[in-house]
This record gives C-alpha cells, sequence and structure tokens, in this order.
C-alpha cells in the first residue's frame, strides 16, 4: 500500500455543522416545487436530510421528480440550485460550528504537517467556503484545495459518483491509495470508496447512540475501513489504515 500522504475530508457534518442548517433553508424550496407540480407530500428539513443526506441541492431536485413522478427543465432545476444556495449560504454565515472536537485535531494536523489537507464536497464551492470561513478552518486549506461535485467540474454531479474525489486526486498530484477521505454519509463513503480511497466513517455528527450505531453499519457497509464517533479517535483511525 502507498504511503498516506493527503486527507481529503467532506465538509457537511464532517468538518462543519451544517447538514440540519441547510436542509432546513432548502426545504421550503423543495415544498413550492412539489406544490408548482402538483404534488401533496410535503418535507420538513429533517425530512429532507434523512432521504438525501450527503447529496447537493441538484441531487435532492433530481431525486424528488423521480421520487414523485413530475420533471423540471434544465432552466428550472438552475434557478432552483440558484435560488437554494443563497438561502444556505445566508444561514450558515449566521449559525454554522464547527464539529464537535475536530478543531484541535486540524490544529494538531497543520502543526505537523505529515499531510496535506483537503476539502472534497458535494455542494456548491461558494456554500464551502462560506462554511469553513465562519468556523475558522479556512487556514487550514489552500484555496485551489477545496473541491466541489456542484462547482468544480465540467459536469456538474453529486457524490456518490467518485468524479469529485478522483479530480481532486489528479489536481493534487495523488493517487487515491496515497490519499484518506473522511464522511459522514452513505453517499460520501461510496463516492471515495468507488474512487479507491481507503474511508474513514465518521458518526459523531448523529444524535444519540443509537443513530450512530445505526449510521456506522451504513457506512461500514459502503466500505469505510474504520469508525470513529468522536474526532479524538482520529489519529488512531489513521494508525489502523496505515497497518493495514
Amino acid at each position: 500500500m502507498p504511503k498516506i500522504t493527503q486527507l481529503l475530508f467532506d465538509c457537511d457534518n464532517t468538518l462543519v455543522l451544517s447538514e440540519e442548517l441547510a436542509f432546513e433553508a432548502c426545504a421550503e424550496l423543495s415544498n413550492e416545487m412539489l406544490e408548482k407540480h402538483n404534488v401533496a407530500d410535503r418535507y420538513t428539513g429533517p425530512d429532507l436530510m434523512t432521504t438525501f443526506v450527503g447529496q447537493n441541492f441538484r441531487g435532492v431536485v433530481t431525486g424528488l421528480q423521480q421520487r414523485h413522478g413530475f420533471k423540471l427543465s434544465d432552466s428550472e432545476v438552475d434557478e432552483y440550485v440558484s435560488r437554494e444556495l443563497g438561502k444556505v449560504i445566508e444561514t450558515l454565515e449566521a449559525k454554522a460550528e464547527p464539529c464537535v472536537g475536530v478543531m484541535p485535531v486540524l490544529e494538531e494536523l497543520d502543526k505537523s504537517k505529515k499531510y496535506g489537507m483537503a476539502v472534497v464536497s458535494s455542494s456548491a464551492l461558494s456554500r464551502v467556503q462560506a462554511s469553513v470561513k465562519k468556523v475558522g478552518q479556512e487556514k487550514f486549506f489552500p484555496k485551489d484545495h477545496i473541491f466541489s461535485a456542484a462547482t468544480s467540474l465540467p459536469v456538474p454531479t453529486t457524490k456518490p459518483d467518485p468524479a469529485i474525489y478522483l479530480h481532486a486526486c489528479k489536481v493534487i498530484g495523488k493517487s487515491p491509495g496515497e490519499c484518506v477521505a473522511v464522511e459522514d454519509s452513505r453517499s460520501g463513503t461510496l463516492s471515495a470508496v468507488r474512487a479507491g480511497i481507503p474511508t474513514v466513517g465518521y458518526v459523531g455528527s448523529y444524535g444519540g447512540v443509537i443513530k450512530q450505531k445505526e449510521m456506522a453499519e451504513v457506512l461500514k457497509e459502503a466500505g469505510a475501513k474504520v469508525m470513529m464517533d468522536d474526532w479524538s479517535q482520529f489519529m488512531d483511525c489513521m494508525a489502523q489504515i496505515e497497518a493495514a
């Protein structure tokens, strides 16, 4: 196995507690869309998060169309994605906080210089940048090492498509085997694993021990090599992967 030299972090609910805030902000637009197309069902923020966690809003819109049997034009999708992004960034800039325990780990990693560090997200680049800036994490990541499946690729996509991880590896100049990803969702874990990247599954942002155990099984099934429920375990997780 190649020497691990690069860490690739998901952003939402891995580095920044942002998923609940983001889905709260996009539920209104989702329900507007459903009403416009005569669909009776409505979603709360938690409903959307349970169903679409790890996907960007373009992925949510695609999923809603598939679930409820309606069709938007490309221009309508672009309009909804643009409106949602503005709402989410406004909310994150006001309320986002770092995931519990992550800041001391990032400080230690930055000080050691053992690994390069990058962010690999499904969310729009401006949203990711707003998140890491709000919580004081932008100093840990070079500006050109923040990647977005919604923005950084020639054709926008979302996890579990591995394209964004493969793109990040190419830009950084690392093979997938030289990297370790950290992901909190099934779609994100699948994205990294399909790209050939050993993955740490993080469940610490899920409320309650029962939910964390459930998600740990989901991420293991998706291919995560090791699990952690607290950022204090990260160095041990890295040691396990590097010893494999």
